[in-house]
This record gives structure tokens, sequence and C-alpha cells, in this order.
């Protein structure tokens, strides 16, 4: 299940997050959609990186029963224009860095594995029948 916090005016459908969720894991994700000013806030607090980006994941250093995997924070400013940018929809923009973040709170890291979460999220992308995804698009 996901638990879903909305800080814009947009109208969000989750159906289809929560379609992937339950593909992938049993375990409740926190799903927060913010603005660029309030992602570029969270990367700087917590990556120490002044600049707005797409999506940040926030995996639990702990695990107990009942607990959720972690929490997902996308900018909607990004998902409107990367979709417009790639001629997505919005929902299938969402959906990527959704896909993207997930990924990261079940320990893939293209940053330093050996092309795993690459090859993860494009099974990924096939399955849900989305367009290629950042991740996919420079590879």
């Amino acid at each position: 299940m996901i638990d879903f916090e909305n800080n814009t005016s947009y109208d969000i459908d989750i159906s289809i997050l929560e379609k992937i969720s339950i593909s992938l894991t049993k375990k409740d994700i926190e799903l927060i959609i913010v603005n660029n000013d309030e992602i570029q806030q969270l990367n700087k607090e917590h990556r120490n990186i002044d600049k707005a980006t797409d999506v940040l994941s926030f995996p639990l250093d702990f695990e107990l029963e009942n607990m959720p995997l972690g929490s997902i924070v996308i900018s909607v400013d990004f998902v409107e224009e990367k979709a417009k940018e790639y001629n997505h929809t919005f929902n299938e923009e969402l959906s990527l860095l959704f896909i993207h973040g997930l990924l990261h709170l079940l320990g893939f890291d293209h940053e330093v594995d050996d092309g795993e979460h690459r090859d993860k999220e494009e099974e990924l992308i096939k399955e849900f029948n989305l367009p290629n995804s950042l991740i996919v698009r420079n590879s």
C-alpha cells in the first residue's frame, strides 16, 4: 500500500503506482509529491546538493515487521517538464520516477552497480507498458 501525501495542487492518480509497488514488495511505501522548492530543500539537507532533483528515496535503515520500506519524494515540476520534453503523459513520467525511486528503496543503486538497476527498471517499463525512463534513455 502507498501512503500518499500530495503537497501540490495537482490531481494525481496513484492507481498504477499501487500496481507497480505490489509487483515488487509487500511493504508499505510513503510517497510524497512536492514542488521544486521543497525537493531542493530536501536535497540540500540530506545530500548537500543545493538544487532541485526529480526523485529522492529514503529507505528505512532498520527493518521491523509492519514497518514501511521507506519514502519516495517526487518533484511534480520535474514530472511535468520531462513529460512535455519526452512527449509522455504526466502519469507515465510519474510512474517512471516512482519505479526509479522504489528500486532505490529496494537496494538498487545505478551509481555503483553493474547495470542491475537499469536492467530491472527496463524490465518494469516493459511489464507496465511505459516509455523509456531517464536511466534507460542514457544507457
